[in-house]
Parts: structure tokens; sequence; C-alpha cells
């Protein structure tokens, strides 16, 4: 069995106290850094307070249901590898995590030799995801949390605003145009005026924009907008 090259964060969310801590042990052995969560509760405030590549979920806790925590915890972790630990009874349970957001389940009884393999699996998935973080130049926004950020400081933007970024971003160094900011803004039948686009722009400019330094935002005349950084080439999208 492979270790990690690097230790990763396992949550493991379980309130049998022997099982809990064979399940933890038997990860550390292999290298992983796991944090054991007895309650749903507990599982939740840890979920928000750090960030997990692999979350294992025990879908009969007692004082909440698994199905309540996991969609509690995927909320907040876009990007997490989240296994469920089911009984072998729990087969509607096992749809209803998967629809959920869960990304595989380890039917109970299983083998510590199992879980590594699984858990393996899903840490080669996870870094194959398109990642949530955008950065180009100074400037980085994070999908999950809607935060835009610029040399380090948060940039206070409206929902639409940030949708606008999102799409340049997208398409760093390639001609957006007023179309397709209005499609993806409201919908593909799209048929009023592509001005209102303009007040929106420059209202972005105004809060991402140092005037110290090279503008982010250019104007493609006739087209629309790109977002690139430096002497980055223009490229139509």
């Amino acid at each position: 069995m492979n270790r990690p090259l690097e230790s990763v964060k396992v949550l493991v969310v379980e309130d049998e106290p022997i099982l809990g801590r064979a399940i933890s042990t038997g990860l550390a052995d292999h290298g992983y850094d796991c944090i054991l969560a007895n309650s749903a509760k507990e599982a939740a405030a840890l979920a928000q307070s750090d960030s997990f590549p692999i979350i294992l979920i025990d879908l009969a806790l007692d004082d909440d249901s698994g199905l309540g925590v996991l969609r509690c915890i995927r909320e907040s972790n876009e990007n997490a590898s989240i296994l469920l630990l089911t009984p072998l009874e729990f087969r509607a349970e096992r749809v209803m995590g998967i629809e959920s957001g869960a990304d595989d389940f380890v039917i109970k009884p299983f083998t510590m030799r199992e879980l590594l393999a699984r858990v393996e699996v899903s840490l080669v998935r996870s870094k194959s995801r398109p990642s949530s973080y955008i950065e180009v130049g100074p400037l980085a926004i994070d999908l999950t949390a809607r935060r835009a950020v610029r040399d380090g400081k948060q940039i206070a933007l409206t929902p639409t605003e940030f949708r606008i970024l999102e799409l340049l971003m997208r398409n760093q160094s390639k001609v957006v145009t007023r179309r397709m900011l209005c499609e993806f803004l409201w919908n593909p039948e799209w048929e009023g005026v592509t001005n209102v686009i303009e007040v929106h722009i420059n209202r972005l400019r105004a809060k991402i924009e140092d005037q110290t330094t090279a503008n982010l935002i250019h104007t493609v005349r006739g087209s629309g907008y790109c977002l690139r950084w430096a002497a980055a080439e223009v490229e139509v999208a």
C-alpha cells in the first residue's frame, strides 16, 4: 500500500469509540493525519474550521443522520472526497448519500486494507478535479467561498460583479463578448441591451484595479472585454 507523499488530513466521523480509534490509528500508520470526530456536531464544527481533502462519515450516527452531516459538510467542503461507512442493510441511504455529494462508500465490516485502497483512490480523484481557486497576476478568487482578493486584501464585490470577474478570469487573456457576459449572468435567450454590462464593468474596474500598475480588464473595441496581466497575448474565446 502506497504512503501519501505528504501528510494528508483526514476527518473521521465515527461515534463508536473502538472503531473510530482503529480507523484513525490504521490511517495514521500509513502516513495520514487523522482527526476523529465523535459526533455530528463536532464533525460540522471541525469541517467549518479546517480543510480536509478526505472525510469519512459513518451513516449510522447516534446524534444525527449521517446524511445530514454529509450535506452540511459538502456545502463548505466542495473539493473534499467524502466516503461513507455504511452497514450492509443501508442500501437506500447509500444511494441518497451519493446523490447528496458523497464520492464513494465502504460497507461494514471492512478491512483496513480495503479502506486504505478506497482512500487512496479518492485522493487521486480529488487531485484531478478542477481547482476552485483562480489566480491572475495579483488577483485571486475563491469560487467556493465566493471571495475575491488583490495582493492579499479582500475586495467587496456584489454577486453580479463576482460572476463577471469569474467569467473573465476563467477566460484569462481571451476576449469575452458582451453577449457572452449577458448570457452567463442572466439566461441564454437574453434579448436585452448590453449597455448595462458597461456599468458593471466600470464598477468592477474601480474595485480591482490599482492606479499605480497596469490595468487588468481591457476593452476590446467592437467585441467585449479581456482580463490579462502584464504582456499576455489576447486570444478569442
